[in-house]
């Protein structure tokens, strides 16, 4: 079966973006390039890098003489890295302050001069700055555009929409991807252009003040039937991407912001609404901790991500991220699509937005308001059942799917195939888009990740060593995490290492290879039910996700 020509094209452009020499247009492409790129790995408690907690971080600002405010996911602080041209950091008024420190992991972002970095790069900056050193070597901190020249290329390449020169060959892009009604004005305010080459539109990821281009997303689209099938590239990668698109039309008073899973749901409800609307760079796969800064400015932030039950699960997870007293919740069903479907089906947006569900419950709820759920639930049983195993047909007829707050238990005797059939088991759903996390304390993470890239590829890769790098950079891009531990652990260290993943990277599955290695041998002889205590304690730690054991 062929590739189809727009997700070709698309492959094409990507990779000659990413410096594998690919050119614009269908030819030979030219050998590929070994990139020093790592999949990040969670680190040991044990590591150089401690945790912090906002005690500490509080604790430490009054000390150093930092004064600071508190918001809803940071507290806030004048830039230490901005500064006037007589070299001293500008005074700020209040409410304008740029330097932003996660309360949850102490990193911090400066939303003036765009660096960033951990908690221990902050104290390293404000003792260099006791004794002196200029901002000249502070510069290092900054984040660094990687994919800003690969992007610069492909943006010069893309016309807007409106000034093709075919107006059929416009209406006709427009209909391919459902935005017949978005105007051209509101594509003009968002500047979103047109790749004709590759037949995909182009969303820029600019700087917050707008200024510098830092990355692009290339968003193509496939009909089959009446269902539109998005595909999407991103320079750089998604691990990276880390954009909100339209941050730089949001105004220093706007105090209220709609959430989307998707730049063309925010395209329509601007378009419908007029309220400041951004979209999320991974839609409802992941909220990164780095954004959270961008978003502070706000008092009402109302999450409307997708149609389905994983996005509104996601949407509840998000709000817990950016302080659920803030948060509304727009309850996908028929009557409540997407944006972009209910603005084609000249449904009123405003009215869905008014009738947003709050994040933050009371202690107790009656029935009125839990009776929308509980008729989703009903209404969409398939949707309730889980994720579905697409290699493993006769497993979706035992467990029905992946569902969140679970725990699911291997057992069986040694050599008996139990870490090959979970690395198998967790590749099916990572590739779906559920993030995982890997906690493999009887064999070593390189031994692992070998057998999951063979599982991945299908095919055998020692043998073929000239495939390794295309099959890498795919396996790459997948929401796929390893803890570093091996061997017997203190389970309150590793649930510290999983809570941490849950924060950053949104993980909703967890796997542990296995238990008895985990907890150690001497242990599980003495308290055997002890194991299940401890299975127990995990799942209920980490309830926005589901636990799979191997015993």
């Amino acid at each position: 079966m062929g590739v189809p020509p727009c997700r070709a094209s698309l492959r094409l452009l990507a990779g000659w973006a990413r410096g594998w020499g690919a050119p614009l247009s269908r030819g030979a492409p030219a050998g590929p390039c070994r990139r020093h790129y790592k999949k990040e790995a969670l680190p040991a408690p044990e590591g150089p890098v401690p945790p912090v907690t906002v005690t500490e971080i509080r604790q430490y600002l009054r000390a150093q003489g930092i004064p600071f405010q508190d918001g809803y996911s940071c507290l806030h602080a004048a830039s230490l890295f901005a500064e006037s041209p007589g070299g001293q950091t500008p005074p700020q008024p209040p409410g304008r302050h740029s330097l932003f420190i996660d309360k949850t992991t102490g990193s911090f972002v400066c939303t003036a001069s765009l660096a960033e970095g951990t908690w221990q790069d902050f104290q390293a900056c404000v003792e260099l700055k006791h004794k002196g050193v200029p901002r000249a070597g502070l510069e290092e901190l900054g984040r660094a555009d990687q994919a800003g020249e690969d992007a610069r290329h492909i943006w010069d390449r893309a016309l807007p929409l409106w000034e093709l020169l075919d107006e059929e060959e416009t209406r006709a892009a427009k209909a391919v991807f459902g935005i017949s009604k978005v105007s051209d004005a509101t594509l003009k305010r968002f500047g979103v252009r047109y790749l004709r080459a590759a037949r995909t539109l182009v969303f820029p990821w600019f700087s917050p003040g707008g200024t510098s281009l830092k990355g692009l997303k290339l968003l193509g689209a496939e009909c089959q039937g009446d269902t539109i099938l998005y595909v999407e590239n991103t320079l750089p990668r998604p691990s990276t991407y880390h954009n909100l698109f339209g941050l730089p039309l949001i105004g220093r008073r706007d105090t209220e912001v709609v959430l989307t899973g998707r730049e063309l749901d925010t395209l329509a409800l601007y378009q419908a609404t007029g309220l400041p609307s951004l979209s999320l760079p991974r839609g409802a796969t992941c909220l990164p901790p780095a954004l959270l800064p961008y978003l502070e400015q706000f008092k009402r932030i109302t999450l409307w991500l997708g149609e389905d039950l994983r996005s509104w699960e996601a949407a509840k997870l998000f709000a817990r991220k950016l302080n659920p007293k803030r948060c509304s919740l727009v309850r996908p069903g028929d009557r409540q699509p997407r944006p972009l479907e209910a603005f084609t089906r000249g449904m009123n947006l405003s009215k869905i937005l008014r009738s947003a569900l709050p994040a933050g419950h009371k202690s107790i709820v009656s029935f009125r308001q839990l009776r929308d759920e509980v008729f989703g639930e009903l209404s969409d049983v398939e949707q309730v059942a889980g994720v579905k195993w697409a290699r493993f047909p006769e497993l979706n007829k035992l467990l029905k799917g992946h569902r969140k707050g679970e725990l699911t238990v291997f057992t069986g005797p040694t050599g008996s195939g139990k870490t090959t059939f979970i690395s198998e088991y967790a590749l099916d759903l990572c590739v779906q888009g559920v993030n995982t996390l890997w906690g493999s304390f009887e064999i070593n993470n390189v031994r692992l990740a070998k057998i999951m890239l063979t599982q991945f590829a299908v095919r055998r890769l020692e043998e073929q060593l000239d495939q390794f790098d295309e099959w890498a950079d795919k396996f790459e891009d997948l929401p796929l995490y390893f803890m570093t531990f091996h061997g017997h652990q203190n389970i309150k260290a590793v649930i510290d290492t999983m809570l941490h993943a849950v924060y950053m990277y949104d993980i909703s599955h967890v796997i542990i290879d296995n238990l008895q290695f985990m907890m150690g041998q001497e242990q599980l002889t003495v308290d055997r039910p002890h194991h299940w205590d401890v299975a127990r304690q995990v799942v209920l730690t980490l309830s926005a996700g589901e636990v799979t054991y191997c015993s």
